[in-house]
């Protein structure tokens, strides 16, 4: 197990534990929590060795085995499939082992080489390198490629790939979702669940931290407290104790006040069936958790618009994408939307479909190839780009940056264009004092962020234009985020691997994906089943191409050079008696035993497909115009169904695995 006993940890001269005392268990997934500053990657390195504690007892297994995601861009021409295979550091080392032995003819040396090295996997290491690469969102053509080939983010990735190949008893994870899409997010989480070490991960993802921890641990003042449960667990408890401080809940009454009556507004407008629900459960949370969120250091609104035109935009017969060479490369073809004023839409598709392409070309940074996008009269965009620096200037500062925009707005701006007053709206996101004038290329990538939505808000948009707006922002902003957009009384166009943010603020969704774009019937439960089954059919199409490859191959290797032979026709097998009675009896032994587990199978799929039936009838229902009271029954008994549904999927897919284990075990 890892031991801190009165651990007291600094950074140059800030203090970050204070005699801080938390045991982890072997086994046990942690997500580490706290305000950015806290001390979340000082922590990691103590846990990796980078620092020693300043004072107290730290303790960690000697044996364990760790493994972490290298923070540096890797610079080489290896392959993909090679440089995340040197993940496996015992692999490479046993490799080396044989290669020296090979080098001393030393036949002993080379026969426990060659044990160790099957031991150790050799022999699927390169199927085990490419699944991981795969899962992570990268083409089967790309496997060979040279790692200096992929940008940035790509090649992070490949860090991760890399990280995940190394067998481990400690894993540490700081940010792993920052360059991931929803796609490759919900594969490695599905990974992660079947990891059997000791995790750590810091990340700003509370739906990832719900479905891969089981442990949180907060620093909060210079100390560590760990709380059982993953993070949804840990808000309940921490608002629990912050309603029990009382000289604290009492200034947070008004901020409390004041959520509430947005959620019970926003929940009265709930209207759309799956997507409604999920809705209605984020805003539920945030009943729960007012505390923490009154607690919160960091909140901001939106500008109620000067007007909004309806429809905002008009999309007809357009083709989206870019030139290459001149030549237009289609990326969407034949769209046929419109956007209206009030919609809030998340856009959802796999990576390299054309989301961030469909966000540019509305806010004009891309000319659409064919086409029209029309605007409504008086449609005023807000666009946060995935990547900041698309919209700012590295070496400008805050403060010149509002000076610009209040020039450039003039009379529409939503605040006086002074410097004193811009230096005061900059104070609200928290740029205060001499940060005004830092320099925007020194900042943080939070920092950044938080001052492209200034600017946003500042131009008192109309429609939002938001791609990966979180990638960079803390829990806390997050959720500062999440309830700005719930205010916000304009148009919302999102796309994010935050699922919080998404079920918190969307009421539909858009679907990119094979050159179109079509609505998404279903939630984000639903887009993660499809996510997985694309994914599984992915995996299936990649073995089969790699099967020809191998077909084909060995077909080349085996040509003669001078002659053909033909191999002579196989005669077809002829069973025995002995043998057919074996056979009916397996069969016989199969139907047995898997015959009650097939009824029970059936009865699950009719019980299914008749709250299935009741589902799809109370949500027509709330498609009409119904009280809050009703949409609230209405909730209640949906709540009642999902769950009943969700126990009879589990049950169902149970049996199923009983039946599959019961044909292997006996064939």
């Amino acid at each position: 197990m890892i031991t801190l006993n009165n651990v007291s940890l600094r950074r140059g001269a800030k203090l970050l534990l204070d005699k801080a005392t938390v045991t982890l268990n072997p086994g046990e997934k942690v997500g580490l929590v706290g305000r950015n500053g806290a001390g979340k990657s000082t922590l990691f390195a103590l846990l990796n060795g980078t620092l020693h504690e300043d004072g107290g007892d730290f303790s960690i297994p000697k044996v364990w085995r760790m493994a972490q995601v290298a923070q540096n861009m890797p610079e080489t021409e290896e392959s993909a499939t090679e440089f995340v295979i040197a993940g496996d550091t015992r692999l490479i080392e046993l490799r080396q082992a044989l290669e020296a032995a090979e080098l001393a003819e030393d036949g002993m040396a080379m026969a426990h080489a060659h044990v160790d090295l099957a031991d150790a996997g050799e022999h699927d290491a390169t199927s085990r390198a490419q699944a991981l690469i795969l899962g992570l969102g990268f083409k089967v053509s790309e496997l060979d490629q040279p790692v200096n080939s992929f940008s940035g983010g790509w090649r992070m990735r490949l860090q991760l790939a890399r990280a995940l190949m190394c067998p481990s008893d400690l894993l540490l994870l700081d940010e792993p979702t920052n360059h991931l899409d929803l796609d490759a997010l919900v594969w490695l989480e599905a990974w992660l669940k079947r990891y059997a070490g000791t995790m750590i991960v810091i990340s700003h993802d509370r739906e990832f931290l719900d479905a891969v921890t089981n442990v949180t641990l907060h620093i909060e003042h210079a100390k560590l407290n760990r709380y059982g449960g993953n993070y949804s667990s840990f808000e309940l408890m921490r608002a629990q104790q912050l309603e029990l401080q009382q000289a604290s809940f009492s200034k947070q009454q008004e901020k409390i006040a004041h959520l509430q009556k947005f959620i019970t507004r926003f929940k009265a407008k709930a209207s759309k069936a799956k997507q409604a629900q999920s809705r209605v459960k984020a805003l539920e949370r945030m009943e729960k958790i007012a505390p923490v969120l009154a607690d919160a250091e960091f909140t901001f609104e939106f500008k109620e618009p000067q007007n909004l035109p309806n429809p905002m935009l008009a999309i007809s017969d357009a083709s989206f994408g870019y030139k290459v060479d001149g030549v237009n490369k289609v990326i969407i073809k034949d769209v046929n939307k419109s956007v209206l004023a009030g919609q809030r839409i998340g856009i959802l598709g796999a990576n390299g479909q054309g989301k961030s392409t469909l966000v540019k070309t509305i806010a004009r940074t891309m000319p659409q190839l064919a086409g029209t996008v029309t605007e409504g009269k008086g449609l005023n965009i807000g666009y946060f780009a995935q990547q900041e620096l698309d919209v700012l200037r590295s070496d400008d500062n805050p403060l010149e940056h509002m000076i610009r925009l209040a020039k450039d707005l003039g009379p529409n701006a939503a605040e006086s264009g002074r410097e004193q007053d811009l230096r005061n709206f900059l104070g609200t996101f928290n740029f205060a004092g001499d940060m005004v004038k830092q320099a925007v290329g020194t900042m943080s990538g939070g920092e950044k962020a938080r001052l492209v939505l200034a600017m946003i808000v500042w131009q008192r948009p109309n429609l939002l234009l938001l791609d990966e707006p979180t990638n960079h922002l803390d829990l806390a902003t997050r959720e500062a985020l999440s309830m700005a957009l719930n205010e916000f009384e304009g148009t919302v166009m999102l796309v994010s691997h935050d699922r919080a943010l998404l079920r918190a603020v969307c009421d539909e969704f858009w679907l990119v994906g094979r050159g179109e774009i079509k609505p998404f019937d279903g939630d984000l439960d639903d887009y993660q089943r499809y996510l997985l089954e694309e994914s599984k059919r992915l995996r299936e199409e990649a073995k089969m191409e790699e099967a020809k490859s191998v077909s084909v191959s060995v077909s080349e290797v085996a040509k003669p050079t001078v002659s053909i032979a033909v191999e002579p026709e196989k005669k077809p097998v002829v069973q025995t008696s002995e043998q057919r009675k074996l056979e009916s009896a397996k069969r016989q032994e199969i139907n047995a035993r898997t015959k009650p587990l097939k009824k029970q199978i059936e009865q699950a799929e009719k019980s299914m497909a008749q709250l299935q039936t009741e589902k799809t009838q109370l949500e027509s229902k709330l498609l009409d115009p119904v009280s809050p009271q009703e949409i609230a029954d209405i909730g209640k008994k949906l709540k009642v169904i999902n769950d009943e549904l969700t126990a009879l999927e589990e049950k169902w897919l149970g049996w199923t695995s009983e039946i599959e284990a019961i044909e292997s075990q006996v064939s």
